[in-house]
């Protein structure tokens, strides 16, 4: 059987690469990370979607060394700002230092100790926020590192890389999936229903009009 494990977050990109993913492997497991995260609730919406696919899941804690080590305004962190409303120039606050490479390591070594080599994650260079591990060079660079590292190949997908989140949209329409949705979390903030004022929000109201579908969360 083929097996993927999936980097999964309870969003709209990770969960639409979930639907990617059973498409294509016989078996999909996930992985969801506590890293001090400001709120908790798009690790509950992971659980949720994770249940309804009856995916087996795990959620790491590692929220300990982003406490040590990392501040933005994502992170559980006394005297943190809060998440911005306004569009600015460069990285955003709210990117995670080296996110997705640590998430992609450990994801790595959870995946070698299931005899897994295929990785998935939902990240996208068209409308990515400005994180720069969003990107394709990153991912590259990434899956030959880890290669090297386990001395095994490790295949990293990243379906999405150069789909907007419209085109996403699009996809979970035409595979009758869209209601998903309505169980996935996007808002910085953390609210439910989202704040709408966030890059986070601002970025998914944008794709559902381009995409001329209502979105099941605000719907």
């Amino acid at each position: 059987m083929k097996s993927a494990l999936l980097l999964f977050s309870g969003g709209q990109d990770s969960t639409t690469a979930l639907v990617w993913a059973r498409q294509r492997f016989d078996k999909v497991s996930a992985i969801s990370f506590d890293f001090g995260q400001t709120h908790t609730i798009e690790l509950e919406s992971a659980k949720s979607i994770a249940e309804h696919y009856n995916i087996p899941h795990t959620t790491l804690s590692i929220s300990s060394l982003y406490a040590e080590v990392s501040s933005c305004s994502l992170l559980k962190k006394e005297g943190m700002l809060p998440v911005s409303s306004e569009e600015k120039e460069g990285i955003p606050d709210t990117f995670v230092p080296g996110r997705n490479l640590l998430f992609l390591n450990i994801a790595a070594i959870h995946a070698f100790a299931h005899g897994i080599s295929d990785i998935i994650i939902g990240v996208s260079e068209v409308d990515y926020s400005g994180y720069p591990d969003c990107r394709e060079g990153f991912l590259q660079s990434a899956e030959k590192s880890i290669s090297l590292a386990f001395d095994q190949k490790f295949h990293i997908h990243a379906p999405f890389l150069h789909c907007s989140k419209a085109e996403e949209i699009q996809l979970l329409q035409k595979a009758g999936e869209l209601d998903i949705l309505k169980k996935t979390h996007t808002c910085y903030r953390g609210e439910r229903p989202p704040c709408g004022q966030c890059d986070a929000c601002r970025l998914r109201a944008e794709a559902f009009l381009e995409a001329g579908v209502e979105d099941p969360l605000t719907s």
